[in-house]
């Protein structure tokens, strides 16, 4: 099991910026497909942004334009960069690692699913406020 640890999370305002980081000591990271999961208070979780070990990105519509997803391998850490936060933005952010990831069809269809994910951080708190 490959052992994910965010960070970054905090409270903001309606506007502002955040950084989450994931980090593993798995050497195998570079080979993993990784993700952003976020769970609002009484909703399910879903997806955010997608990144391939090949550094394709995918993002859900909801945050396309103030999101990025990205990677740095030899770090073995995954960041996600949000801008213009919104209070619907406000959620516990988990990061996600699978060998393999979503199928080429819910890639196309930008389709982030929970069981697309062997492995799970602990998650981290977002809260924007209006």
């Amino acid at each position: 099991q490959v052992q994910l640890v965010e960070s970054g999370g905090g409270s903001v305002q309606a506007g502002g910026s955040l950084t989450l980081s994931c980090t593993t000591s798995d050497n195998k990271f570079p080979d993993f497909v990784m993700a952003w999961f976020r769970q609002a208070p009484g909703k399910e979780r879903e997806g955010v942004a997608c990144i391939l070990n090949g550094f394709s990105t995918l993002y859900v519509d909801s945050v396309k334009g103030r999101f990025t997803i990205s990677r740095d391998n030899a770090k073995k850490t995954l960041y996600l960069q949000m801008n213009n936060l919104k209070p619907e933005d406000t959620a516990t952010y988990y990061c996600a690692a699978d060998s393999e990831g979503p199928s080429p069809g819910a890639w196309a269809v930008k389709l982030l699913q929970e069981k697309d994910f062997r492995d799970w951080g602990q998650g981290v708190q977002v809260t924007v406020s209006s």
